[in-house]
């Protein structure tokens, strides 16, 4: 928990400061990887800093960062450990959108508000499922959220369900059992009644997102948590709707796989100076080859560098771009960052691979970035309508 002297100054964004960020953080990223839990220390870190309620809007006491500090904080932490990132990414979201639309009990929003600037209040969004799969595909959820006289009773299963044992909030995507079902987003407290976590999260990368299965079995929810529940068609995205949501995640994720191949080449710069073979007698950054393959790393992180902080710019000029713009930066970002660890795991060869050198989590770690929806299929098709004029 945050002291009451750290969360009275503001968040030091300076460069060094993140960079100093980033060092913090990736002091414990090995044993996370090889031993997941929950990252609670480097949150522990990251409330001491003021950073968790970053993006909650100054009147309550945030940061009320836009689009281009949020991400820079994401990068940084990202580049410490990337895990870390994806969690506290859906708390900055959460608290950069939520009064947009006006739906949300002001005096529940404003709590959790505080509890981010106090350095708690962490929430995630729980919305897959096993038989639904991702609702970006479309479908009803099959958790569902039954009326009571004192409120809900939630029941159902959600997986993937990233952060899950070290959440102060669960936000839930369910169906009400109207007969006419209206879908949208339940609170949960998860020291609730009638929640279990199911530990199978077991993954080739991102390990310290816990992203676990979780069971809700009668689970009691107060009325007013039911906090946006409407019919399914008034979830459709709407010409001139605020698209913050939408924004966020392609540019956050877009951000934190670009850190993760931002922390590989840095480790790979340090390999290649300080390898002497001593049939070549100096190091293996002196051959022209290997300057050419590291040009093109720094060209492929250039490129992300250029694409996003242009999209998070102009997102907060006002100016945001479209869905299928900002899918594409996503979409090019994480293709660029996997190719550009690709290339270290080319000019190391086996200690590229071995676990005791840190490419080879960063490699596990920036292929994860292609199961985060929109996937690519998703994205391309819609481009390529836009494309065609059929869109």
């Amino acid at each position: 928990m945050a002291t009451q002297a750290a969360i009275a100054q503001r968040p030091d964004l300076s460069p060094q400061g993140l960079a100093a960020l980033t060092r913090a953080l990736a002091e414990r990223a090995e044993e996370y990887d090889r031993n997941p839990r929950f990252p609670e220390e480097n949150f522990a870190i990251l409330a001491d800093e003021g950073l968790l309620g970053l993006t909650v809007d100054a009147r309550l006491g945030g940061g009320g960062a836009g689009f281009v500090d949020a991400l820079r904080v994401l990068s940084a932490v990202a580049q410490g450990e990337p895990s870390t990132a994806l969690i506290l990414f859906m708390t900055f979201a959460f608290h950069a959108s939520p009064e947009k639309n006006g739906r949300w009990d002001r005096g529940l929003y404003e709590r959790l508000a505080r509890e981010a600037v106090a350095g708690r209040g962490l929430i995630g969004t729980f919305r897959v499922e096993p038989e639904l799969g991702t609702p970006v595909r479309g479908g009803l959820p099959k958790t569902t959220a039954r009326r009571t006289a004192d409120g809900w009773v939630l029941n159902g299963e959600k997986i993937y369900s990233t952060g899950s044992t070290g959440l102060d909030w669960f936000a839930v995507w369910a169906r009400t059992d109207d007969p006419t079902p209206r879908v949208g987003t339940f609170l949960v407290d998860p020291h609730s009644p009638g929640i279990e976590i199911v530990p199978e999260w077991d993954h080739l990368g991102m390990r310290a997102t816990v992203s676990h299965k979780v069971v809700f079995i009668d689970t009691l929810i107060p009325a007013d948590h039911a906090v946006d529940v409407r019919e399914p068609l008034d979830w459709l995205p709407k010409p001139g709707e605020d698209q913050g949501a939408f924004l966020w995640n392609a540019l956050a994720i877009a951000t934190i796989y670009d850190g993760v191949a931002r922390a590989a080449r840095d480790w790979l710069a340090g390999y290649l100076n300080d390898r002497v073979p001593t049939n070549l007698g100096a190091s293996l950054a002196t051959l022209p080859r290997v300057q050419e393959k590291f040009g093109e790393i720094e060209a492929l992180l250039h490129t992300n560098r250029v694409l996003i902080e242009t999209a998070a710019a102009s997102a907060d000029a006002g100016q945001a771009p479209n869905g299928v713009q900002v899918n594409l930066i996503k979409h090019i970002a994480n293709a660029n960052a996997i190719r550009a660890v690709e290339i270290g795991l080319e000019l190391t060869g086996n200690p590229g691979i071995s676990r005791r050198n840190p490419l080879e989590r960063h490699y596990r770690d920036v292929l994860c970035s292609r199961i985060h929806s929109p996937q690519a299929d998703t994205v391309l098709i819609s481009a390529g309508k836009a494309g065609l004029g059929l869109a």
